[in-house]
């Protein structure tokens, strides 16, 4: 694993840590802000998840498992009063479906108990589906960071537009993809398109165009799945990026947090935007490989750090 002794910026991860719990009984640590923290760790940056998990030996395990990664565990809060997440994965010929468990440790962050502010924070939507939680990370933004990157994850019920739309208000940078981006603008009027080539560009940049004005953005990140992702952002002209040609997926479901990670990694360390996100989808595109969002093992990370001279 990369060394984190050397003073860095700190990235504030505010948001949910939980379980996958799948048919059979196996169980699978995860949560967006969980995975963007253990990605950082892993490429030696110093991420601070600020989250809750139960009394119970689920939450037990997460700290461990963080520690054992190296991660700063100050603010991961003990909630004794609720269960650390969960969510329920059954499978329908082979399709899996979410139930996510309501009021969990991670729905119940307490503002009493928040370190200073970082240098960066990232936070999703989904922490903030009850006022505990939300009012916190109000809290939080409060304390002034250096920069605000917004997550957004839309799942039904745990969302509303005009929550959504407000946190847009609030951030600097945004990653979304383009069901998302094309639901959040104004004036689009249109469905989300799968389309490639120059008039699919075309239009991809009016809609971001429009997103960032709307909203006052510093630059937003749209991914496109399997057609890879498109950012635009200050003074730079629209990049896309795609994934590897005969990509072998196995596991789709990690490949949004890992590109984040890439994406926050690039902000800190000032990487142009091209460069950020080619090696955004490169990760990204390595971890589809793979059964599960993340691995306790350095390996995966180390031809990376090589190749970027981490």
């Amino acid at each position: 694993m990369s060394d984190s002794s050397t003073k860095q910026p700190i990235v504030d991860i505010f948001g949910e840590v939980l379980f996958d719990c799948f048919p059979g009984g196996r169980r699978v640590l995860g949560g967006a802000p969980f995975n963007v923290a253990w990605h950082l760790r892993a490429f030696g940056a110093a991420p601070r998840l600020i989250s809750a998990v139960g009394d119970d030996p689920q939450g037990e395990q997460v700290r461990r498992a963080m520690q054992d990664w190296g991660m700063d565990t100050s603010a991961l809060q003990t909630d004794p009063d609720h269960a650390t997440g969960e969510v329920r994965v059954t499978l329908d010929d082979g399709e899996p479906t979410y139930e996510i468990i309501p009021d969990r440790a991670f729905d119940h962050i307490r503002a009493d108990d928040l370190p200073p502010a970082g240098d960066l924070l990232y936070h999703g939507t989904l922490a903030l589906r009850r006022p505990v939680s939300a009012a916190t990370l109000s809290a939080l933004k409060s304390r002034g960071h250096g920069m605000r990157f917004l997550d957004v994850n839309l799942r039904d019920p745990w969302w509303s537009a005009d929550e959504t739309r407000g946190l847009l208000q609030g951030a600097d940078w945004v990653k979304l993809n383009r069901s998302e981006l094309t639901l959040l603008v104004d004036g689009s009027g249109s469905s989300s398109n799968d389309g490639d080539g120059d008039g699919d560009d075309a239009q991809l940049t009016a809609l971001a165009t429009a997103f960032l004005a709307q909203y006052g953005l510093t630059g937003l990140v749209v991914t496109l799945g399997g057609d890879g992702a498109f950012a635009l952002g200050p003074d730079t002209s629209p990049v896309r990026v795609a994934p590897a040609p005969a990509l072998a997926v196995k596991d789709t479901v990690g490949a949004g947090d890992a590109f984040a990670s890439v994406l926050i990694l690039g902000m800190i360390r000032r990487w142009p935007l091209a460069a950020t996100l080619e090696r955004a989808q490169s990760f990204a595109s390595r971890i589809v490989e793979q059964h599960g969002a993340t691995a306790a093992d350095p390996a995966l990370y180390r031809p990376f750090l090589d190749q970027w001279g981490i």
